[in-house]
């Protein structure tokens, strides 16, 4: 988990030296592992010629919680969460006929922006794998082509 520890700030005071009242707490905040991933996930996802994350069990799971409105935007991602740093290990189905390496490195871009913005941890490394192609009207055609076994 990702923790901050914040310090204590002094009271604002007016030209008059009269105490405005604006005084943070002191405090340590935790950011949970799965928010981490979520962020990963989200800013992954933004990355055009990703299709989908997560492997092929993950992503028949995911089509599942899809369809009850539960949509896990940590599919695919993991993450290692260090008091300093974070690593991700992001796993995406890339649309066909895109350049790989160009959206390999247009999701650790994406993500590593978006882990340092908005968690505010210094990203170590952010490693990519392509685990499948999505061609469009591939999955379709095969539907239309199958005649029922069954009467």
């Amino acid at each position: 988990m990702a923790d901050t520890t914040t310090t204590p700030n002094t009271l604002a005071t007016s030209k008059s030296g009269a105490n405005t009242g604006t005084h943070a707490a002191t405090g340590k905040t935790v950011i949970d592992d799965t928010v981490v991933s979520k962020v990963a996930g989200i800013a992954a996802r933004e990355v055009n010629g990703v299709h989908s994350l997560g492997n092929g069990a993950a992503r028949a799971i995911g089509a599942i919680r899809d369809a009850i409105g539960q949509r896990d935007h940590g599919q695919g991602v993991k993450v290692e969460v260090g008091e300093k740093q974070v690593a991700a290990d992001i796993t995406i189905v890339a649309e066909y006929p895109v350049k790989l390496q160009q959206v390999a490195e247009g999701v650790r871009s994406s993500v590593s922006r978006a882990l340092e913005q908005i968690v505010g941890m210094e990203v170590a490394e952010v490693n990519v794998t392509v685990q499948d192609v999505f061609i469009p009207g591939d999955d379709d055609e095969d539907d239309d082509k199958k005649e029922s076994r069954v009467a």
